[in-house]
């Protein structure tokens, strides 16, 4: 016998022949019901993370919002997609100069009739601002421009008609082409903790003027703040940031 040969019939059980015996059809369909479970499961739960993601993100960090008025013309137009930085709403975290996306401090929005949605459009509400896809208390926000901040005086108007801020003039490029800084004369010092804002669109902004007489005088509380305005999603032709105004408030001296 040479050396190493394996005589027939002497094959040990690791090269016995493999068995060729088909499966059954129910074997494989017991094997697609199975693969199809897997993969259903692993569907919920990437779809199960995502949602988890979404809220997380909505939360804490960043959420969309959607421009109803032209108030904020032509910074912000009608129709506009923004997304505001929720981690921007504390007093050293906002500027004069920053756009601000805050929940209405009281009367400055029309009240609306609970009554015109149905238990299940408000059931779809309450899935949307869960989910992300709507900001919490949907269609109770304003966007406004903040002009003071706590301990500051703002008053309208200097001699050449501009807003002074702690007594010093400002020059502001953003308010909208053929409108004037106030057509309301006032002065007021902002409380701690509050914010004074006013509309691009001067001459169409419900803003801090229209509210001086109301209670909380015109100034919006900082935890009402959801966020700074970053970015301009959509239209896609109009995408991008706001501009840096800091200089319009450089020269201005600390209260």
């Amino acid at each position: 016998m040479a050396e190493d040969e394996i005589p027939e019939g002497d094959m040990p059980p690791s090269f016995a022949p493999a068995d060729k015996t088909e499966p059954t059809r129910d074997g494989v369909s017991r094997a697609r019901r199975s693969g199809f479970r897997s993969y259903l499961v692993e569907m919920v739960g990437v779809v199960a993370f995502a949602l988890v993601v979404s809220v997380l993100i909505k939360t804490f960090f960043f959420q969309a919002f959607f421009i109803p008025s032209s108030s904020m013309t032509h910074t912000l137009e009608v129709g506009d997609r923004i997304i505001v930085n929720k981690l921007a709403d504390s007093v050293d975290d906002i500027n004069r100069g920053d756009v601000v996306v805050f929940v209405d401090p009281g009367g400055w929005l029309a009240e609306q009739d609970d009554e015109e949605r149905s238990a299940l459009v408000d059931g779809l509400y309450t899935i949307g601002e869960t989910i992300g896809l709507l900001p919490r208390d949907s269609g109770q926000h304003l966007v406004k421009r903040v002009i003071g901040v706590g301990g500051d005086e703002v008053a309208c108007c200097s001699e050449g008609g501009q807003l002074l801020v702690n007594g010093e003039p400002i020059e502001e490029p953003y308010i909208r082409e053929g409108t004037v800084p106030s057509a309301m004369e006032f002065r007021v010092i902002v409380p701690a903790g509050h914010l004074w804002v006013m509309g691009d669109n001067r001459s169409n902004s419900e803003d801090s003027r229209a509210h001086m007489g109301a209670p909380g005088g015109g100034f919006v509380p900082i935890e009402r703040v959801e966020g700074r305005v970053s970015v301009i999603v959509y239209p896609l032709f109009r995408f991008g940031g706001l501009g840096d105004v800091s200089s319009v408030f450089k020269d201005v001296p600390d209260p």
